[in-house]
């Protein structure tokens, strides 16, 4: 590269002041033109996909393109850039401490900017960030096409914990459309998940095994399972603020045997069985949580009237939980359609050291706002959650 001439590949440096511009100076930086990848390593430039021949025309196999660059990224702790376009992938894996990155330019339920689309219906995962401890994924539109069965578009999948920490980022990313969950993380030790938007998957948005995640500022909406759905009893210290959570048909957070979480500030809306599920099912208590500041609406929209799935939320066998400080409304679907719901606001058995205050409950079910199931404990406060029934209006 001569010296000063930065049209054809850009240096990390280039890319910090880019994301700090929202990806307005990153498309800047990249051109329209990526220099050879011999020259992008020497340079200590990021590398342009389409330097390795990804075509992105939405016709063309574009896997072994993007994995040689991904693979050379890997090598030098480097990063890919995607230009927009639409590239047809089987998938594709992730290595150590480098990147994967695009101009975030997708909307609610519209794909655009670089869309990594899945062609292979026998694959278990997208992108697959297993051994990719400290990568990235950001700015990344990823369409599942509803291919195949049971795949994810992220997926993390190891068989135990390893020596150190996972540390990945996935940054304004749309994930959408996949057979399986969003994302998938079995036995994961510290991520975090920002400003994205993972819908419509025939699973969940986010499956977790692990411990140590953030999960914030993101859309987790219109998928089959929960938005968010913590399944063993070994997760741990996950902290879920500021999201919209909605429209999930299984529920918005459901966790089994889970602790150690934050679930704070988030917006829950219109999901088919509880905003929050804290089940055991023989999985383990729930236990070390605060449930503050949510506001929970219209829950319960799948769930059969008048059963205690159809609630705000259910605690079912916890020890050291608070729930304080929510806010809850029963309703039905957008533009006065469905069924009103939920049947009861929240739903609580087996708790030991717990306290349910100072949530408010106006409007917040059409049967029952509080319902004890029996086998308190020791050392549990439920006082001082006020409300009224909703009492739809007649024509």
């Amino acid at each position: 590269m001569r010296n000063g001439d930065r049209s054809s590949h850009f240096t990390r440096r280039d890319f910090a002041r880019g994301a700090g511009l929202a990806g307005a100076g990153l498309s800047l930086a990249v051109g329209a033109h990526a220099a050879s990848a011999d020259e992008a390593v020497s340079s200590g430039a990021f590398l342009n996909a389409k330097s390795f021949g990804a075509a992105g025309d939405g016709k063309s196999d574009d896997t072994k393109a993007i994995q040689a660059a991904l693979d050379k990224a890997g090598e030098i702790q480097g990063a890919v850039f995607v230009p927009p376009g639409v590239y047809m992938c089987s998938t594709l894996i992730m290595h150590p401490l480098s990147a994967l990155v695009a101009v975030p330019s997708w909307g609610y339920g519209r794909l655009g900017g670089a869309i990594i689309r899945l062609a292979d219906g026998t694959a278990k995962g997208l992108i697959d960030i297993t051994a990719a401890y400290g990568c990235t994924l950001d700015g990344l539109c990823l369409d599942g096409q509803g291919l195949g069965e049971d795949i994810a578009g992220v997926l993390l999948d190891k068989k135990d914990y390893g020596g150190h920490e996972d540390a990945f980022r996935i940054e304004r990313c749309l994930i959408s459309s996949f057979t399986g969950d969003g994302v998938r993380l079995n036995c994961v030790w510290c991520y975090s998940i920002r400003h994205s938007m993972i819908c419509f998957n025939k699973k969940s948005g986010v499956s977790h095994r692990g411990w140590d995640a953030f999960l914030l500022d993101n859309w987790l909406s219109g998928n089959s399972g929960a938005g968010f759905y913590a399944h063993h009893q070994d997760d741990s210290a996950v902290t879920i603020v500021g999201n919209r959570i909605e429209w999930n048909k299984t529920g918005g957070i459901v966790l089994y045997g889970a602790y150690n979480y934050n679930v704070n500030d988030n917006y829950i809306d219109r999901c088919g069985g509880p905003g929050i599920s804290l089940a055991n099912e023989g999985r383990g208590h729930n236990g070390a949580m605060s449930i503050t500041g949510n506001h929970i609406n219209r829950s319960g929209k799948w769930a059969k009237p008048d059963t205690y799935e159809s609630c705000h939320i259910r605690i079912d066998d916890a020890r050291g939980v608070a729930i304080v400080g929510n806010s809850f409304l029963a309703g039905r679907d957008d533009r006065g359609q469905g069924e009103y719901s939920p049947s009861f606001g929240i739903v609580y058995s087996k708790l030991s050291h717990c306290v349910i205050k100072d949530n408010v409950l106006y409007q917040g079910a059409t049967k029952e706002l509080l319902v004890n199931l029996g086998d308190p404990g020791e050392d549990v406060i439920v006082k001082d959650n006020p409300g009224t029934l909703f009492k739809p209006k007649t024509p």
